[in-house]
């Protein structure tokens, strides 16, 4: 063998490892009812978001980035596992996941990485024994609450009973997440962290020096009333808006504080070229707190101001320059991104994510499919002889929270069991597709016909303009691949993709 082989050969042998090596830590971040409009980068009136502003200008900044679903539980789901939440159940908050499902955590499990989640849960109880805890669903550590939480939360570490953490609760996930990074550092292990924040998911608090800075807003805002949970009673209350804002926009910047705090100790301890840190909103803007509102609708609904939200990615080795991005990506595209970047096969059963590594490098222009949203209507289920898909003391919730709901101050969870005949009631609920620049939604009728509207989103973002008189065929076209996709679903969701 020549001289000049052995070198060669030498190096297409190491050619594993390298790739195997160029894998980055990996740190996802979720705000909690936090809207695309109420960033600084966005052009909000108010909010001060000077962290975000900066991952925005040094990052991968997706300004067509979509929640899966708008709402929080399900689109939690689709984060976790790359499917709709409709395939598993989750159909809205409160509905956990299956214990069936394969998360992006068992995926990088599987290539080594330390697994850790902090923050709000709410696919299921994060108690021990439950069988979709954060531990259940592959997470070597967890420091979490079923559902939201305010200052001073109350939070379960590896399924004990709760604990309260004095302070503010951004900050303690923050702290919490870089004691385990620092961790697998010291072990050696890449780290798989999922940061899920409380914030701002209403009832509001914020810190004096925080809210200091909206004192400006009652005054500006007196005139409207919102409604929302009192912090203390538990209970409704309406309140002024410009009172809720201050407090809204002091718990956005408390979030966008902590994670400069994170930021700055990847920096600190050399780890931060090889990361990638993401953030993301799990859905649109909670009514209460809408006010400058670019998109149409509120969480909640399938318009784009329901599930359009802030997409913001930072690796420095891979993504060397600020770049902008307006292909049109969701949650569901996290799982199948992560297991193409650490070299894992994807699960074998329906996905509905793509894999976004050409998106990082700058080499995707366009998305070559569609996405779908749909808000199940769960009003199929009733009066069916349902059977619950996990048994409900497992289901039964210990994290107390602010909001009192059926008499108590902690979340029970549920999912069923489809009775397995799919038939045309399955199809209804909020739905609609996104398809290049065009989206088609479609609402369920009070009688008749169900209602269709066609948008052209690159000329039209806000939705104002309905098309669906001049381009039928269009608007055809694209509800005939919602019905398919719907029955690809619906075979998952009557447990098909389970079955050895």
């Amino acid at each position: 063998m020549s001289n000049v082989m052995k070198p060669l050969l030498l190096l297409l042998a190491l050619c594993p490892l390298l790739s195997a090596s160029a894998a980055p830590n990996i740190v996802l971040m979720m705000g909690d009812d936090h809207g695309w409009e109420e960033t600084g980068y966005h052009g909000h009136p108010h909010v001060k978001t000077p962290v975000l502003d900066e991952m925005a200008a040094t990052g991968l900044r997706l300004e067509r980035f979509h929640a899966a679903h708008p709402s929080c539980s399900p689109t939690r789901a689709s984060f976790l596992t790359g499917r709709h939440p409709n395939r598993m159940g989750t159909f809205a908050p409160g509905w956990s996941l299956r214990p069936e499902e394969i998360t992006m955590a068992h995926v990088l499990d599987k290539a080594g990485y330390y697994c850790g989640h902090f923050g709000k849960w709410h696919v299921g109880t994060v108690k021990a024994g439950s069988p979709t805890n954060p531990g259940a669903m592959g997470f070597h550590e967890w420091l979490s609450h079923d559902n939201f939480f305010e200052l001073n939360p109350s939070l379960s570490r590896n399924g004990g009973p709760p604990q309260v953490f004095q302070g503010e609760s951004s900050e303690i996930l923050v702290r919490e997440a870089m004691t385990f990074i620092d961790k697998a550092k010291q072990d050696a292990k890449p780290f798989f962290t999922v940061i899920w924040f409380g914030s701002p998911h209403e009832p509001y608090s914020g810190l004096p020096a925080d809210l200091a800075l909206y004192d400006d807003l009652p005054a500006k805002y007196a005139t409207k009333k919102v409604k929302l949970t009192s912090n203390e009673t538990g209970g409704p209350t309406t309140r002024p808006q410009g009172e809720v804002l201050r407090e809204r926009y002091a718990e956005i910047t408390a979030m966008d504080r902590a994670i400069g705090m994170l930021r700055k100790h990847l920096a600190s301890t050399g780890l931060r070229d090889d990361t990638l840190l993401f953030y993301c909103g799990d859905n649109g803007t909670s009514a209460d707190g809408s006010l400058y509102t670019p998109h149409r609708g509120v969480k909640g609904a399938v318009y784009e101001g329901g599930t359009l939200v802030p997409g913001l990615i930072e690796w420095p080795a891979r993504i060397k320059a600020p770049r902008s991005t307006h292909v049109v990506a969701h949650t569901s595209d996290l799982l199948p991104t992560l297991a193409a970047l650490t070299g894992q096969p994807l699960p074998k059963r329906p996905l509905d994510g793509i894999d976004l590594t050409a998106l990082l490098d700058g080499t995707m222009t366009e998305r070559a499919t569609p996405i779908f949203f749909w808000d199940y209507n769960t009003a199929r289920l009733n009066g069916v002889k349902d059977q619950p898909y996990i048994d409900p003391k497992q289901q039964e919730g210990t994290t107390p929270l602010a909001k009192i709901a059926a008499g108590k101050a902690t979340r029970d969870f549920k999912n069923v069991r489809h009775p397995g005949e799919i038939i045309d009631a399955d199809f209804l609920g909020a739905r609609a597709i996104i398809d290049g620049h065009f989206k088609l939604v479609i609402h369920d009728p009070k009688k008749g016909a169900p209602k269709q509207e066609l948008f052209d989103l690159a000329a039209d973002p806000a939705e104002k303009t309905d098309l669906i008189t001049q381009q039928p065929e269009t608007a055809a076209k694209l509800q005939a691949k919602i019905r398919a996709w719907q029955h690809s679903v619906l075979k998952s969701l009557t447990g098909a993709d389970h079955v050895k």
